[in-house]
C-alpha cells in the first residue's frame, strides 16, 4: 500500500546529473574572483543535501526470509537520485545481515509515467509535486541468507522547481539510412550567463554496427583505444572540446556519419562546467537529440 512520506519540507532536485570533476582551478580571493579579473557570473549555490524516505513494502520468501524496503530520494549537491534501502532478516537466526539492493524505479503522476531509472540513480526533475514511486527490486544479503525480488511502492513529495536549462543541443536531421553517408550539423548553445564557455560534446553510435563518425573540425577527435603505443581509435564515437560557448554565440559541429549494412542510432551528450571558485563538483550532463536509423534493405532481402 502506498505510504505518504514524512511531512518535513525537503528540497529535492531529480536529475540525471553525472557531473564533470574539474571546474574553477584558478585561485580566488575573498571576493570570489582574481584581482583585476572581469566580473564573473557564478552558478547558483546548490541546495543543501537532504534525503526523504517512505516505507515502501515488505518482501517475504521461504525459510523466514523477509526484507523491509523503503524508497528514498537523495537531494542537494550535484543532484538527486532514488534508492531503495532495506533491512534484511531471517526467522530463527541471530545473524546481522547487511542488505544490497538493485533494480529500477518508475515515477508517476496522475497515472502518467514521467521518469524511470536504475536503483540507485536519478533523472532530470519533473518539477514539484507528489509522485507515486514504484521500485522493482532485488534484495540480497551479506552474508548470504536473504535473496528476494518484488515490487514496492510509496508516495514521495518533491519540492524543487524544474531547473531552468542552461545549455541545449540541436541537430538538423533525425534519421540515418543504411549503406549511406549523411551530414549531421549539431548546434550547441549556452543560454545562461552563469558558468563559462567550456563544454565537452560527445557523439556515439553502436559499437558493433560499423558506423563511422568523422569530422574536419579540429576541436573533435575519435577517442583512442587500447594501451600505448596503440593508435587505434573508436570510429563509432566522437569527442569535441568546446571552449568558446557564450550566450548569443553557439558552436556548430558538422559530422559525417557513414552507416554500413547495420542500422544504429547516434546519441549525443554535453558535459558542462558551472564554476564556483575552487569547488570541485560543479556542472552537469545534458542529453542531446538521438538520431535514429532506417534500413534500406527490402523486406525479403
Amino acid at each position: 500500500m502506498p505510504v505518504r512520506s514524512t511531512s518535513r519540507r525537503t528540497s529535492l532536485l531529480l536529475t540525471a546529473a553525472a557531473v564533470l570533476a574539474a571546474a574553477g582551478w584558478t585561485a580566488v580571493g575573498p571576493s570570489g574572483r582574481q584581482a583585476g579579473a572581469a566580473p564573473h557570473h557564478r552558478a547558483p549555490e546548490p541546495a543543501a543535501a537532504a534525503t526523504v524516505c517512505a516505507p515502501a513494502g515488505t518482501l517475504r520468501g521461504p525459510g523466514g526470509q523477509h526484507a523491509l524496503v523503503s524508497l528514498c530520494a537523495n537531494g542537494g549537491g550535484a543532484g538527486t537520485s532514488l534508492s531503495a534501502p532495506a533491512t534484511c532478516r531471517r526467522t530463527g537466526t541471530s545473524v546481522r545481515y547487511a542488505c544490497l539492493t538493485s533494480g529500477t524505479w518508475t515515477l508517476r503522476r496522475e497515472g502518467r509515467t514521467v521518469a524511470t531509472g536504475p536503483l540507485p540513480g536519478g533523472r532530470e526533475t519533473p518539477g514539484p509535486g507528489t509522485y507515486d514511486v514504484s521500485g522493482t527490486v532485488h534484495v540480497r544479503s551479506s552474508p548470504a541468507g536473504v535473496d528476494l525480488r518484488g515490487t514496492v511502492r510509496a508516495k514521495l513529495t518533491l519540492t524543487d522547481p524544474k531547473p531552468v536549462p542552461t545549455h541545449r543541443i540541436e541537430v538538423d536531421r533525425r534519421t540515418l539510412r543504411t549503406h549511406a553517408t549523411a551530414t549531421l550539423t549539431y548546434t550547441v548553445a549556452r543560454d545562461s550567463e552563469a558558468g563559462d564557455g567550456s563544454a565537452r560534446f560527445g557523439l556515439i553510435g553502436e559499437e558493433t554496427s560499423g558506423v563511422e563518425l568523422t569530422t574536419s573540425d579540429s576541436r573533435c577527435v575519435n577517442p583512442l583505444t587500447g594501451r600505448h603505443p596503440s593508435t587505434a581509435r573508436s570510429m563509432y564515437a566522437l569527442d569535441c572540446a568546446l571552449t568558446d560557448l557564450q550566450p548569443g554565440r553557439p558552436a556548430t559541429v558538422v559530422v559525417r556519419a557513414r552507416v554500413a549494412h547495420a542500422c544504429t542510432s547516434v546519441v549525443s551528450k554535453l558535459g558542462y562546467w558551472m564554476p564556483r571558485g575552487q569547488s570541485l563538483y560543479t556542472g552537469g550532463m545534458l542529453a542531446g537529440p538521438t538520431v535514429t536509423c532506417r534500413s534500406t534493405e527490402s523486406p525479403g532481402h
